[in-house]
């Protein structure tokens, strides 16, 4: 199992944004955009118990980072929680499903909604080569599982946002991002997640 502290600040914008050029920021080099393609399911109980304490905990392919995500509230950031894809696509990990334990009350989990996501990630490095962050702009079609007649998913919901995301806290460098972010049109975002944006919560 895999833990990290992950900080990130997240920015809604149109579909007609353009990304500004990163490598300008003081500091820093940015990497060539890379694309991603990644599918996510969203696991919880009848009732969204871990959404409704602002939990989430997924499995996802693609990317770098593919496998079982479980991410948990602290403070103003999130502690994420890591766990290798396995050889089920629908049963979580047990390691998982304990550490929400006291939140589902014994309910059983299970997918409640799919988002497919390309995501272009630009990499931001210190002088020494190190990552400092990483920008990654999101197009996002998300769907909602079991709600149409017959237990199909409902209609899509598609948006695009950009998250900004560093190692450890470094906030003059988070400043100045966000601000490079904002003069170009974005929006602090109005939901902390993802899956919070497709629930409406």
């Amino acid at each position: 199992m895999a833990d990290y502290l992950e900080i990130e600040q997240k920015f809604d914008v149109d579909d007609d944004f353009a990304r500004p050029g990163f490598g300008a920021l003081s500091g820093v080099t940015a990497d060539p955009p890379v694309t991603y393609h990644l599918a996510a399911t969203y696991f919880d109980t009848p009732g969204t118990r871990l959404a409704a304490s602002k939990i989430t905990l997924r499995r996802r392919t693609g990317g770098t980072d593919e496998g079982w995500h479980l991410k948990l509230p602290e403070g103003a950031d999130r502690r994420e929680v890591r766990e290798p894809l396995g050889d089920s696509r629908d049963v979580v990990p047990a390691r998982l499903a304990s550490r929400v334990a006291e939140v589902t009350n014994a309910l059983p989990l299970a997918p409640i909604a799919t988002l497919d996501t390309e995501r272009t990630v630009v990499t931001l490095r210190a002088g020494d080569g190190h990552v400092v962050a990483e920008i990654a702009d999101d197009v996002v079609t998300a769907r909602r599982l079991g709600e149409a007649p017959g237990g199909a998913a409902s209609q899509p919901l598609r948006w695009r946002e950009v998250e900004v995301e560093v190692p450890e806290p470094a906030p003059d460098l988070q400043r100045a991002a966000a601000d490079l972010l904002l003069e170009a049109g974005a929006r602090p975002a109005g939901h902390g997640s993802k899956l919070a944006r497709l629930l409406g919560i």
